[in-house]
């Protein structure tokens, strides 16, 4: 899909990915809207990007709504939307010691705010006959992220549903695509955008993923990688389960031993 004067809507876009991805899409001639819960942020974005902002809590539909009717008010009827928001809190001890809060809240942001986006667009992109739904996951939703059992799981989640919604709705010119980064000095890895990029093989600064996932649209690709390696990664999982399980433990122990710590925050592994 060319973008030009595309209406796009970008959620969780105050920094990272979303904030790279909107300036990406805006320099390729798109018409943008941003939204975040963040609204200082956000409204910061706004001003910098020179568009419009929308706060909104992706856990709550009719903040989503109110979103995208705000959107199509000022600027059209959207045409592609891009369900970004992310959040990740890291196992306190075992992988099942996440609170109840946590996992529903990483369930509400990484599945939920995609079904609450869909559901109010689908119907006008099916009866356009065009449309397009990006989703954000993570090569944790392919593969896993050790230390943190409940962005891992809900990311897998994403994935499922960014499966269905292309087989359902592909004969109908609803274009999908999920993306799945591996390492990005975001805020969410303590990155702030002001210090230099952490020394880590493989790390890509969010311009980075952006670029991919814009070239990743222009050829409609449902799933875009903006680390290769991963599909590498995906293969071999498939092929031997268990010896990928047993690398995986292998992969803890080591960063357990360099970081003396079993979150994912510390070890910053997301494979």
């Amino acid at each position: 899909m060319d973008v030009t004067g595309k209406i796009v809507v970008v959620t969780g876009a105050a920094g990272g990915i979303g904030f790279a991805l909107a300036r990406a899409l805006k320099d390729q001639g798109a018409r943008v809207a941003i939204s975040d819960v963040n609204e200082a942020s956000l409204t910061q974005a706004a001003q910098e990007l020179s568009v419009l902002g929308v706060p909104c809590d992706v856990r709550d539909e009719g903040q989503i709504k109110a979103l995208i009717d705000q959107t199509e008010t000022a600027l059209g009827t959207i045409d592609i939307f891009v369900s970004n928001a992310g959040i990740g809190f890291c196992d306190p001890s075992h992988a099942a010691s996440a609170s109840n809060q946590q996992w529903q809240d990483s369930f509400a942001i990484h599945v939920m705010s995609h079904v609450f986006a869909a559901r109010r667009l689908l119907p006008g992109m099916i009866e356009r006959g065009d449309g397009y739904l990006i989703n954000t996951a993570s090569a944790a939703g392919l593969l896993n992220q050790i230390g943190d059992a409940a962005y891992s799981t809900t990311k897998h989640a994403a994935v499922g549903l960014a499966e269905s919604l292309a087989i359902s709705h592909g004969d109908d010119g609803v274009k999908v695509s999920v993306v799945c980064p591996q390492y990005v000095a975001t805020p969410m890895l303590g990155y702030d955008g002001v210090q230099g990029v952490p020394d880590h093989d493989g790390l890509l600064r969010p311009e980075q993923v952006a670029d991919i996932i814009v070239q990743g649209i222009k050829n409609e690709q449902f799933l875009i990688l903006p680390h290769p390696i991963v599909s590498d990664y995906v293969q071999a999982k498939a092929s031997d389960y268990d010896r990928w399980i047993g690398g995986m433990r292998k992969l803890r122990r080591k960063s357990i031993a360099e970081t003396g710590s079993t979150r994912a925050d510390k070890m910053h592994l997301l494979v």
